[in-house]
């Protein structure tokens, strides 16, 4: 699978997809929302950080879910 793209709109939704996968008040899927409204390079960068960060199967699972869209 090729490197997802990073930007306020698929922030939006990897956050609903980590919801489902995580659960609401996990630091990943709180950082994705904050990223997704403000549109800030910044808070983009720490919520990708925080999402390579989580397990494997969790990526792969949230990534899987926005395929389907």
């Amino acid at each position: 699978m090729t490197e997802p793209k990073f930007d306020a709109e698929a922030m939006g939704k990897l956050a609903g997809a980590l919801t489902f996968i995580c659960g609401a008040d996990h630091p990943c899927v709180a950082a994705l929302k904050k990223a997704a409204e403000s549109k800030s390079e910044r808070d983009i960068k720490a919520a990708r950080t925080l999402f390579l960060r989580l397990k494997p199967g969790e990526r792969q699972a949230a990534l899987t879910m926005l395929s389907g869209d």
